[in-house]
């Protein structure tokens, strides 16, 4: 019986990774295309792709930072989600975002979250908790464990206190709201959160 064949944006989807990740897994030889024609065209076996490593793909990341000044912290942890999952053998594709973590709107949260209830995903890595979301990492989590979709969190440490949890989600909230009403910009805006944060300290 003749395998039967999907060209690479029907693999990407059926896998729940992007087309870009399929042609860096052929450049690494971990996924090869069962046919490629003359005009570069890629042909993947259903088969191969059903069959594919249940324990090691896909795997997605998430990294998240709040604002541009953290873009390097957003690269760190991009490089730590890559490393770890290269070490556990996982082939992995990140998804990142910058935006704060009590905005539900960001892209890439939202493809994420398509990809959970597609079920399109193995497991989700990120690197803490709180880079997923402010408000509402739980429910996140219980529709990953409804999909049977495996919940890796590489810096668990020491769970903080409820007064610091507390404190943490009173600063987040007012440095949103305040940014709203006042502009992020505003120095008058800077001194109240700075005066805030002290206070929490």
């Amino acid at each position: 019986m003749e395998k039967r064949l999907v060209k690479i944006g029907e693999a990407a989807t059926m896998l729940g990774v992007a087309i870009s990740t399929l042609r860096k897994w052929e450049e690494t030889g971990e996924l090869l295309p069962a046919r490629k024609t003359a005009g570069g065209t890629r042909y993947y076996a259903v088969s191969d792709l059903l069959g594919i490593g249940n324990e090691d793909v896909p795997t997605v990341c998430y990294a998240r930072v709040s604002s541009h000044d953290q873009k390097a912290d957003l690269e760190r942890q991009h490089a730590m989600l890559e490393s770890y999952c290269a070490a556990k053998g996982w082939r992995c594709e990140v998804i990142k975002d910058l935006g704060s973590g009590m905005n539900y709107h960001k892209k890439g949260l939202n493809r994420l979250l398509e990809m959970i209830l597609r079920k399109q995903m193995k497991r989700l890595v990120i690197t803490h908790k709180d880079r997923l979301l402010r408000f509402g990492s739980e429910l996140v989590f219980a529709m990953c464990a409804a999909q049977n979709i495996e919940i890796v969190i590489i810096h668990k440490g020491d769970q903080p206190s409820f007064e610091e949890e507390l404190a943490k989600d009173v600063l987040e909230i007012i440095t949103v709201f305040s940014a709203r009403l006042y502009g992020s910009r505003s120095k008058k805006n800077r001194q109240l959160l700075d005066a805030l944060k002290d206070a929490a300290r």
